[in-house]
């Protein structure tokens, strides 16, 4: 008679359930921002170890950015939406705001910024904006 493996509780990326946290919209809700993503990302290589080191980081990277950008850009509270995909993750923030993002010059002698948008496309595998009633959802692929 055949038996089957038991205890056997293997995590997979298909069990990692993705994960929505709202913030204020205050200056410290960036780092907020970071480490739900932090969190969110342990979990996950848990059961899918990134196929680059620097996947993690990029990820991190690019949370840290659109959260800055909602606080800076969009009034009121923002969420973060993370969620594993079959090849990365997804991550979508939606924003009070329903203006579309667009990127700036960036001019090295001023008080910074300007690269984020940049930033943001070069590291994603895609980029879409959706206007919805109350503001905007920023989704961006990035490779796990």
């Amino acid at each position: 008679m055949a038996t089957e493996p038991r205890g056997n509780h293997a995590l997979t990326f298909e069990t990692i359930p993705g994960r929505t946290v709202r913030f204020a919209g205050e200056p410290p809700d960036v780092t907020g921002a970071r480490l739900a993503a932090d969190e969110f990302l342990r979990d996950l290589a848990r059961a899918s170890p990134p196929t680059e080191p620097e996947c993690r980081d990029d990820i991190l990277l690019i949370v840290a950015e659109l959260a800055s950008n909602a606080v800076q850009y969009a009034p009121g509270p923002f969420e973060l939406r993370l969620r594993p995909t079959f090849d990365g993750v997804h991550v979508t923030l939606h924003d009070t705001s329903s203006a579309l993002p667009s990127p700036r010059p960036f001019r090295p002698d001023s008080a910074g910024g300007g690269i984020g948008w940049y930033l943001i496309h070069t590291l994603c595998r895609q980029v879409s904006v959706v206007r919805t009633a109350d503001g905007k959802d920023v989704h961006v692929f990035l490779p796990w």
